[in-house]
């Protein structure tokens, strides 16, 4: 009789009663692309809003729009890049302060990486064995004592550019959707503010896959939110016209 041959080991988070699949909690480029657009749209809404407000005609609330649109996309893009460019330089800077301490001191660099693996529980003879072959290439060890002390992958640092694009392309798609009504030849606000709710509900649904929360309650708070934003704007620009 042949022998039985055992089922193979099931996959690693597949065992029965454990399941290891999670939301992405860091939100990849969902999260940069939904808040760049949300953004586009409640500032421009409120611009529009504001603007109409005041008893502007059709034609200055496009000529209006379409400025805040471009102003506001160049800002972002010029904001996005500032940022994640000054945080790469910072980081490659400390990433070369680490690289010369363990040309200048790998010993004393594998004891405090032994040290810190001690301090998370491990047994201080396997610690020190796991420093100790960690520290045999020193560009694995710079990779891991930049991810360990300083939080950062030396070989994935986020991109400037991409930053600024991503930003620049998704705050003027928000900031178009309340223009658009005006663009196809609207004469009030009615159908921006259909527009721009369905925008905003559903940006906040989208926002709820990188949170707890669930996709009526992400839609509902956004929509609020925006339509607290678009109000108070159009009332000061009410007050405002009635000045002028």
């Amino acid at each position: 009789m042949a022998a039985e041959v055992p089922d193979p080991a099931p996959e690693l988070g597949h065992q029965d009663g454990i399941d290891h699949t999670h939301r992405d909690i860091g939100g990849g480029r969902l999260r940069p692309a939904v808040f760049g657009a949300m953004d586009g749209l409640v500032s421009n809404f409120a611009l529009i809003s504001g603007i109409v407000g005041s008893d502007a005609t059709p034609r200055t609330v496009v000529v209006t729009g379409l400025a805040g649109l471009a102003g506001g996309a160049f800002s972002m893009a010029a904001g996005e890049y500032t940022s994640v460019a000054s945080q790469a330089e910072l980081a490659r800077a400390e990433v070369e302060v680490e690289r010369r301490e363990l040309c200048r001191s790998p010993e004393a660099e594998q004891r405090e990486l032994a040290e810190l693996y001690i301090a998370r529980g491990l047994d201080e003879d396997l610690a020190v064995e796991v420093a100790r072959q960690l520290s045999r290439d020193p560009e694995l060890a710079l990779e891991i004592h930049a991810r360990e002390e300083l939080g950062v992958d030396p070989h994935d640092l986020p991109s400037p550019w991409l930053a600024a694009g991503f930003s620049f392309a998704f705050f003027a798609v928000g900031a178009l959707l309340p223009l658009l009504p005006y663009l196809l030849g609207a004469a009030t606000l009615a159908p921006a503010l259909i527009l721009t709710a369905l925008g905003l509900f559903g940006a906040g649904a989208v926002v709820s896959r990188v949170t707890a929360r669930p996709w009526w309650f992400g839609g509902t708070r956004q929509l609020v939110l925006g339509a607290a934003a678009g109000g108070l704007t159009y009332l000061l620009g009410l007050l405002i016209g009635q000045q002028v």
